[in-house]
């Protein structure tokens, strides 16, 4: 599958089980109905500078806690995905949001190929891990339906994860390191077999340096794209403590240690 270039990853590989207890974020969903976001999320959504009376799209919505959380900042907020378990679990939400708040939350199953919306609607188009589920054709097709539907002025935020320049160069010296230290058995050869579902639904993983190609392909302009990784909370000895700091902190070594790409773009 790493050397397909085209298709569409089946909508029935993203079922109760995945969104519930495989996607990233789903711990924190389950325990508070969506009130609290993944530190991953949360990241995702500080950047995007929601105000209230904004309209704003979320592609590929999943559990809903995105199109939640835009509510609560007083924006419009309106969601697709194109699997019809993650349009039953946003709809779920939606209905919470429209009691407490009064203020009605979008939901359809469409694809990030084809929004089922006018030109010029939104302030800000949301994509939170969905690229690397789109095969190259399919990615420029879902931007420029982005680019389509924003303002002008709007704006795209994207996070995209692993950063593929990790998986690729960085991943394999880590998993050396780590066979040498006994601990071989938690890093299989593939990195994505971590998550085995990832295996079957990864397949258009990014670089810091492709992603800003595909949002510049797209025409938009602007384009700030940036890495970050999750805290790391190990106990480890002054050694390891000194090269992650470097790895993790300075040029070149860091484009290929961080795992998460995030980017923001302007119509």
């Amino acid at each position: 599958m790493g050397e397909q270039t085209s298709g569409t990853v089946p909508s029935v590989l993203y079922d109760e089980q995945y969104f519930l207890h495989v996607c990233e974020g789903y711990q924190e969903f389950l325990s508070s109905e969506g009130e609290y976001l993944s530190r991953r999320l949360a990241e995702a959504l500080s950047v995007a500078g929601i105000a209230p009376g904004m309209q704003v799209l979320d592609v590929g919505c999943g559990r809903g806690e995105i199109l939640r959380r835009a509510t609560e900042l007083g924006a419009r907020a309106y969601g697709i995905d194109y699997a019809s378990v993650a349009v039953d679990l946003s709809h779920k939400l939606a209905l919470l949001m429209a009691q407490e708040y009064g203020q009605e939350i979008s939901v359809y199953q469409a694809s990030a190929l084809y929004l089922p919306f006018t030109d010029d609607l939104f302030d800000r188009v949301l994509i939170f891990d969905v690229v690397e589920h789109l095969y190259p054709r399919e990615l420029d097709i879902a931007l420029a339906e982005a680019s389509r539907v924003l303002k002008p002025g709007g704006r795209i935020i994207v996070h995209t994860a692993p950063n593929v320049w990790y998986d690729r160069y960085a991943y394999p010296l880590v998993r050396l390191v780590r066979t040498l230290m006994g601990q071989g058995a938690q890093y299989p050869k593939d990195p994505r077999a971590i998550i085995p579902e990832n295996l079957h639904v990864h397949v258009n993983e990014q670089s810091m340096v492709s992603l800003r190609r595909y949002l510049k392909y797209a025409a938009f302009h602007d384009v700030c794209v940036w890495l970050s990784s999750p805290p790391q909370h190990r106990q480890e000895n002054i050694l390891f403590r000194v090269a992650r700091w470097v790895l993790f902190s300075v040029p070149p070594f860091r484009w290929f240690f961080e795992r998460e790409v995030f980017a923001v773009g302007e119509k």
